[in-house]
């Protein structure tokens, strides 16, 4: 029995270990902004929604210690604003910046206003505005449905009845894990192990329908990160050089952001921000060359099928006597070349 109960918190230890956390509760930010890092679109017909922070009224998560405690308080929240009443209209926010494979995603939500519906919900899996997967809760409707669009082809919905009041917080929950998504409302499962062969990961973002207008507050998401193509490519490189000190990949880091490690050897730094030499290689393709005290550093570009600079490789050795900048080169040329080989585009690096 010990043994057995050990065996499953190795099994838990493992888990925790390698998973993930991102929240997203935009208590930071102003109001009448858009997030960072969000692109809004839609699906169907009409125009992306008007995606924004407002201030809002929220009960908090944890029931408060006595009943003299404040239990409302006013903070910023996501809202979609728009009310547009077309009816093949669904208005996106999809987190533009990563993908997932296997994840958990709840979010808080507040169903407002909507003449023609009264609706909102969380995308999943999403490969582009006709490819994803969504679940929903309907206020007008009072239903809890899973769907997904599949080149543009709604299907669906599975789900059932549930009591969802407008002007009142809910929660809901996604759970995927392998092809299996498991969705909640409240605490309590409505769509159990739901087989998802379509899409196998994508991105994720917020979701309404029509003129809904609803509110969207303490969202976050717990996942098991998955491998950027980068790593393999330099998991190879290491094995066939081994005696390189590091080999790291860099790409941009969005509007005006620094170049972002993708892929190295230490897989602990993985995330880290790059700094100006990458930046350069990556924006003019230039190559850099420098010497630290027992390591000498050569950064070269990748390229995509065009010839242009898609990301910046840094190739880390051990010089030796009579240490050029030339042989330095000469040396991480080939390493770079054969990484090239396997780039034709940056979606050959990143997920």
């Amino acid at each position: 029995m010990r043994n057995s109960l050990f065996v499953v918190l190795l099994v838990l230890l493992a888990f925790q270990a390698g998973a993930s956390e991102r929240k997203f509760d935009f208590a930071d930010l102003p109001e009448g902004q858009t997030p960072p890092g969000f692109r809004s679109t839609v699906s169907g017909k009409g125009k992306p929604g008007d995606w924004k922070i407002v201030l809002e009224v929220v009960p908090p998560l944890l029931a408060p210690f006595s009943s003299n405690a404040l239990v409302v308080t006013r903070r910023p929240v996501l809202g979609q604003l728009a009310r547009d009443r077309t009816d093949d209209h669904f208005p996106l926010l999809i987190l533009d910046d990563e993908a997932f494979g296997d994840f958990t995603l709840t979010a808080r939500f507040k169903i407002v206003e909507g003449a023609a519906e009264q609706m909102a919900g969380v995308a999943f899996r999403i490969q582009d505005e006709k490819n994803y997967c969504y679940v929903r809760a309907s206020a007008l409707g009072n239903t809890f449905y899973f769907f997904k669009f599949v080149n543009g082809e709604l299907i669906g919905p599975i789900g059932s009845k549930a009591e969802i009041a407008k002007g009142a917080w809910h929660e809901m929950s996604v759970e995927c894990a392998g092809n299996k998504v498991t969705c909640s409302l409240d605490g309590k499962v409505i769509i159990p192990g739901l087989q998802q062969d379509t899409f196998p990961k994508g991105k994720i973002g917020f979701w309404t329908k029509s003129d809904s207008v609803s509110y969207f507050a303490d969202a976050k998401i717990t996942y098991t990160p998955l491998e950027a193509p980068a790593q393999s490519i330099v998991r190879d490189m290491v094995k066939k050089y081994p005696r390189l000190l590091g080999l790291k990949i860099y790409v941009a880091g969005g509007e005006k952001g620094a170049p972002r490690l993708i892929a190295s050897r230490d897989d602990r730094e993985i995330g880290q921000a790059g700094g100006k030499s990458e930046e350069a290689v990556i924006q003019d393709g230039s190559i850099y060359y420098g010497k630290d005290k027992g390591a000498v550093s050569v950064i070269m570009p990748l390229r995509d099928r065009n010839g242009d600079s898609i990301a910046a490789a840094r190739v880390v050795m051990k010089p030796f006597a009579g240490q050029t900048e030339q042989n330095a080169l000469a040396r991480a040329l080939p390493i770079v070349q054969e990484m090239q080989a396997r780039v034709q585009n940056r979606e050959d690096l990143v997920q």
